[in-house]
């Protein structure tokens, strides 16, 4: 069968079959002479399995573990994503019947309908999996939990927080589980954050005031947008590859255009209007590579 035969027999687009193809999740049985894929039953069958793994919310970089390396832990893998849709069926059920109260003319909106429970669940699973890494990063057991317990208390600050950052509590717990997946790796950045923070200052500060020299200047100049470009380049460089969240960077610019305390910190430091100059320098930053 053709790319197009597959794609009208699946409903799966043609770009996504070659998107498959191009990074070795979904490779054709041949490719033609002329450059045209050919795919075969057993082809089918590797994509209706792909499908599924799709409609459980499975990253792609995963379902090509769990279909290609036969080291993959399947079972964890399934019994973890479940954990993860319910709790997404959870907060769904909740944030549904909040919206009938709404509807009844009820107004007693709590935070509940921000439900950490897959959060939870994962820091419970690193705990029962990683003791010595606990022991070595936490200094027991003890403190881990109640790092736990600290943080079952501010419940619906970070559910909020993680929706804003992250756009779902989803998309924050599975970043945060990738964290804990990799979690020597990821203390490793965390310390180099660290060891590196006062030469990141220093840097930080002199393109701050490089940026904000002359807050007449147009922020969509070459010249400003390419400090701007700097200042974002070295912020990305500081993070070490940690996920700060699709809408992460939305937060910082709106910090600087709409925040009072950023605002009045950042004019402190760099002049009157400098807070608004570089959230509007930001702004323009991504607007253009979003293009």
């Amino acid at each position: 069968m053709t790319v197009k035969q597959v794609s009208a027999l699946t409903g799966v687009s043609v770009r996504t079959l070659q998107y498959y193809d191009e990074i070795g999740l979904l490779k054709p049985k041949s490719i033609t002479a002329a450059g045209y894929r050919l795919y075969d039953e057993k082809s089918l069958e590797t994509l209706q399995q792909i499908l599924f793994f799709k409609e459980l919310d499975f990253p792609l970089k995963d379902i090509k573990l769990i279909m290609q390396n036969p080291q993959f832990d399947r079972q964890k893998a399934l019994t973890d994503q479940k954990k993860l849709i319910k709790a997404k069926l959870d907060r769904l059920s909740n944030l549904s019947d909040l919206i009938d109260r709404l509807l009844k003319g009820e107004n007693d909106m709590s935070f509940k309908e921000f439900d950490m429970t897959g959060y939870f669940n994962t820091l419970d699973d690193f705990k029962e999996n990683h003791l010595d890494e606990i022991i070595k990063y936490w200094g027991s057991l003890e403190e881990y939990e109640k790092m736990q317990g600290n943080m079952k208390e501010k419940e619906s600050v970070i559910g909020q927080m993680a929706v804003k950052q992250y756009g779902s509590i989803e998309k924050y717990t599975e970043a945060m589980k990738k964290n804990l997946d990799n979690f020597t790796e990821t203390m490793d950045r965390m310390q180099e954050i660290k060891d590196t923070a006062e030469d990141y200052i220093e840097k930080n500060k002199k393109l701050h005031q490089k940026l904000t020299s002359d807050l007449t200047k147009d922020t969509a100049s070459d010249e400003i947008q390419g400090i701007t470009g700097e200042l974002m380049e070295l912020i990305n460089r500081s993070l070490k590859g940690i996920d700060m969240g699709d809408n992460y960077w939305d937060l910082v610019t709106d910090g600087y255009l709409t925040n009072q305390a950023v605002r009045e910190a950042t004019d402190k430091i760099y002049g009157e209007g400098a807070s608004d100059f570089i959230g509007r320098a930001i702004t323009v930053y991504f607007d253009r590579l979003s293009k």
